[in-house]
């Protein structure tokens, strides 16, 4: 479905539903921020806590009550298969980067989006901590707080500015693959995709999992403010599969990214045995 028939009136609503629902679930979620809240390990290396819960229970309410013929995916909430079923679908990760969130570090971020059809139709990432507001509408660009952000013009790799997952980098030895790179380790993956749309930085990569709540806002994100989104082979992204995973994204300027893809693809498989961020 092209980005156009996307983007029809009643996925405006969406949009401004979607947005009205994630600032209300930052501000949730700030409540807890730097504060004492229970927290756990879902599975080993995979912490939850207390606010994550708080904001699924939000986000579930603000956007699945007045929209109940959506399908829902989400990290906090069991998988309901009947979202297989579904034209639209919203995919949620209440706090994407639950480690920086839990550590005080201002690096973790509400992120939502609504599928249609299989591509990401509307989406928004919020960093409640720093006040920075990202959204995207399919065909109708991306923004933050409101005015309109372009990924970068950068075409190499020399003097690239490339974010990589904080574990990652320690484990699989980023950055002597790009050596010629300058990477920077955040948390958040949704975070880092929506710093390369704004142009902050040239890249995004892991060859690690990921699923699609972590990745389909930044989609969004990233391919309407100009730039390139795939697997580390160069595929483009489906979302709300029957397994909602991913092995590896690569998310870059548009001239960049047939760059890292040449680098990044002969390396696929070889780092997912290391863990996950």
């Amino acid at each position: 479905m092209s980005a156009a028939a996307r983007a029809s009136p009643e996925v405006g609503g969406d949009h401004a539903l979607l947005l009205d629902a994630v600032r209300e679930a930052g501000a949730l979620a700030m409540s807890y921020f730097g504060r004492d809240f229970e927290s756990w390990e879902k599975s080993p290396g995979h912490p939850v806590c207390d606010a994550d819960l708080a904001v699924n229970d939000l986000l579930e309410r603000a956007l699945r009550v007045p929209r109940p013929a959506h399908g829902w995916l989400s990290e906090e909430s069991d998988d309901d298969p009947s979202r297989l079923d579904a034209e639209r679908v919203w995919i949620i990760d209440p706090i994407d980067g639950t480690r920086a969130f839990l550590a005080g570090r201002p690096e973790f971020t509400v992120c939502a989006a609504l599928a249609v059809a299989g591509a990401p139709a509307a989406a928004a990432v919020f960093n409640p901590a720093t006040g920075e507001l990202f959204d995207a509408l399919a065909g109708g660009g991306a923004r933050l707080n409101g005015r309109r952000i372009q990924a970068s013009g950068a075409r190499t790799l020399a003097g690239a500015r490339l974010l990589v997952g904080s574990t990652e980098m320690h484990r699989a030895g980023w950055p002597a693959e790009l050596a010629e790179a300058n990477v920077t380790a955040i948390s958040s993956m949704a975070y880092k995709l929506a710093l390369v749309a704004a142009g902050r930085f040239d890249a995004a990569v892991t060859l690690w999992p990921k699923s699609e709540w972590d990745v389909v806002a930044g989609d969004l994100l990233v391919r309407e403010a100009g730039g390139r989104l795939t697997d580390a082979a160069g595929r483009g992204l489906e979302y709300n599969l029957a397994r909602p995973r991913f092995g590896s994204v690569v998310a870059a300027a548009s001239r960049l990214h047939p760059c890292l893809i040449e680098r990044l693809s002969p390396l696929i498989g070889r780092s997912a045995n290391l863990g996950q961020t």
